[in-house]
């Protein structure tokens, strides 16, 4: 079998394929969402270009279609992306022979996926290029912008996304890229991996009952770090 290459944008573009085919279905169903509180085909689009962010984007479009205001939009988008700044610090040294431009553009246009993918690789000792990067976060935002407009101009064609499972897209998606991070880690049954999972499902449980979904999500990562960081000889 053919090693798997993390040189060139096109091999960034082979390894964004999986991502492709989630974006295809919860990118369409933003789309229709966006149709539906009444957003224009060419406001999805722009949303989609300078927003970039799957879950934020549905939180705008609801909140949007209860009339809240500007800034009560600005600061959940804020705080819903806020991992964003820790999931880019995490992978940030493996990057820093390259340029603070090309840092600033991976960082610019990482996604929970395409970062799911890189730590993918990285857990597999292996060294993506600034290229290869490129090209793993360049198709998945073209995918998305796609997906997005196309959801938006065909909405109107289908009333229920969740007739078709679109709905579960993302979740299915984000469930693929979760165990192929903890397949190695779990295979060794080391210590410490047993322990971080435990801390942050216990802890996102415990959040759930105690604080708002996004806030218990960023409390869970932080606390896996943290104790993550505390049992690393273990």
């Amino acid at each position: 079998m053919q090693e798997e290459k993390y040189e060139s944008f096109l091999d960034g573009v082979k390894a964004c394929v999986p991502t492709i085919l989630g974006y295809a279905g919860i990118g369409f169903a933003m789309g229709v969402v966006g149709k539906g509180v009444g957003l224009s085909i060419l406001e999805v689009l722009f949303m989609s270009v300078f927003v970039y962010a799957g879950s934020a984007q549905f939180i705008i479009c609801g909140l949007l279609a209860i009339q809240a205001p500007i800034s009560s939009i600005i600061v959940t988008v804020f705080l819903v992306n806020l991992r964003h700044l820790l999931m880019s610090l995490s992978v940030a040294p493996a990057f820093r022979q390259y340029s603070m431009l090309g840092n600033i553009g991976i960082g610019t246009l990482l996604t929970d996926e395409s970062y799911g993918v890189l730590t993918t690789a990285l857990q597999n000792k292996k060294q993506p290029t600034l290229s290869w990067m490129n090209g793993l976060n360049v198709l998945a935002y073209l995918s998305w912008i796609v997906a997005t407009v196309l959801g938006a101009m065909l909405g109107e064609f289908i009333p229920d996304p969740e007739l078709f499972g679109l709905d579960f897209a993302l979740v299915a998606m984000f469930l693929g890229l979760f165990l192929f991070q903890i397949e190695r880690p779990l295979k060794k049954r080391t210590k410490q991996t047993l322990i971080v999972l435990a801390s942050v499902m216990v802890s996102l449980y415990v959040g759930m009952w105690w604080t708002t979904p996004e806030v218990a999500v960023i409390a869970a990562t932080l606390i896996g770090c943290l104790v993550g960081v505390v049992t690393h000889n273990e």
